[in-house]
């Protein structure tokens, strides 16, 4: 068949589901697009950073490569979805796949097309869904900026240490507290810096994950910088909410709006004697009564520290709480507490009394990989996927080696 011949077809991320929450916006779907960005972090940046990883804290030479990577992607992806005439991004992304010592940062969402049309390019970009968007939009939240927030960290020789030391005898470890709650915050601070760039008022969807990264890791929040009339007062100072967009759609209809994404954190040790004791009764059947009074303690510390952050933002509630526990090796275990919260605003409301059954139905995954496929792509998975926190002597152990490999290659630069 003559190439010349055939009629272009348009390709599409957006689901039937999606399609049809597009169209009672008066919008329709257009092609996918796509923006990438491969870097290298270089000898003399891996210099730097293996030290900085060594002592602890931010790594700033990672966050800023991995902040330049996404967001080059991210532009590309948009000049892209320009070159289709989008009026906006809907399900805009930020990967990261592993290609040998090279990475690349990867941007996918799909282009809209409906009013407001301009040739200067997309008018808007969001993380969310076509029916998420359909529930911001309906919520009265009108969107503007794919955003996000990123930190890349290390808990250090340095902490680990000092942890250590602290984690001989039982109760919180507030050196690891201290560096997990400030790289969280570090980067809610960053995504809302995105939003007041913007124009905006709102980060709304925020989702958080946390990936390995070099004997590192990095912390990611991606979210929607939107508006809402009510909340003209936030401008210096946007809302952050981490609920889902068909919640956020339910609190709004409920009279609530939400004011900021709170997290409580807490890191505790079993301590040495009571570690000893846990292991004699683990032998034995029944109830550890250590281990149990430490889980309890270390989630009490992190609801506590949840409902301050609550109470200083002048919140009536806080919903969608989501808790974590993580085993950080070596006796310590993390809790993490994450929710929104919330207050009552008169004179808010969603613009229908109800939502579609469409804006609520989840698409079903219909292509699957088998565990051995997952197993031997596992160095090239992205941030997008949850990875588990590792423990604090494993994190000394990529510390070292990443020490180790720069000395070496400082000593041959010299002969």
């Amino acid at each position: 068949m003559n190439s010349e011949n055939k009629t272009p077809i348009q390709v599409t991320g957006l689901s039937g589901n999606e399609i049809f929450c597009l169209d009672k916006m008066k919008m329709k779907p257009g092609h996918l697009c796509v923006g990438n960005s491969v870097f290298s972090l270089g000898l003399a940046k891996s210099l730097t950073s293996g030290l900085k990883v060594l002592s602890g804290g931010e790594i700033p030479e990672f966050t800023k490569m991995i902040h330049e990577g996404r967001a080059n992607a991210y532009a590309r992806m948009a000049a892209e979805a320009k070159h289709y005439g989008g009026t906006g991004i809907t399900g805009a992304s930020s990967e990261l796949v592993n290609h040998g010592t090279n990475i690349e940062f990867l941007s996918i969402g799909s282009v809209v097309q409906g009013p407001g049309m301009q040739s200067g390019g997309p008018t808007f970009s969001t993380c969310a869904t076509a029916q998420e968007l359909y529930c911001q939009v309906d919520a009265g939240f009108e969107p503007k900026e794919f955003v996000f927030g990123n930190v890349a960290y290390s808990i250090g020789v340095g902490g680990n240490i000092g942890g250590f030391l602290s984690s001989m005898k039982r109760g919180e470890v507030l050196e690891f507290s201290r560096v997990f709650d400030q790289t969280r915050h570090l980067a809610l601070n960053r995504i809302t810096a995105e939003a007041i760039r913007c124009g905006a008022n709102a980060v709304i969807g925020i989702e958080t994950t946390i990936t390995p990264f070099m004997g590192a890791q990095e912390m990611l929040m991606i979210g929607t910088a939107s508006s809402h009339p009510l909340l003209g007062n936030y401008a210096s100072n946007p809302v952050t909410s981490d609920m889902t967009n068909d919640e956020l759609w339910n609190m709004v209809s409920l009279g609530f709006l939400p004011l900021r994404l709170v997290m409580g954190v807490s890191v505790y040790s079993l301590g040495l004697a009571g570690g000893i004791k846990a292991a004699f009764q683990s032998l034995g059947r029944g109830e550890i009564e250590t281990m149990t009074k430490l889980i309890y303690e270390a989630r009490e510390k992190a609801l506590e520290r949840i409902q301050d952050d609550a109470r200083k933002w002048g919140a009536d509630e806080v919903v969608g709480v989501k808790t974590h526990v993580y085993d950080l090796g070596g006796g310590l275990i993390e809790f993490l507490a994450i929710g929104t919260a919330v207050k009552k605003v008169a004179g808010v409301s969603t613009k229908s009394p109800a939502l579609p059954p469409q804006a609520l139905i989840r698409d079903r995954d219909t292509f699957f990989e088998s565990e051995g496929m997952v197993a031997n792509l596992a160095s090239g998975k992205t941030a997008s996927a949850s990875v588990s926190q590792r423990g604090p002597m494993r994190m000394i152990g990529a510390a070292l080696l990443i020490a180790f490999y720069v000395l070496i290659a400082v000593l041959k630069t010299r002969h």
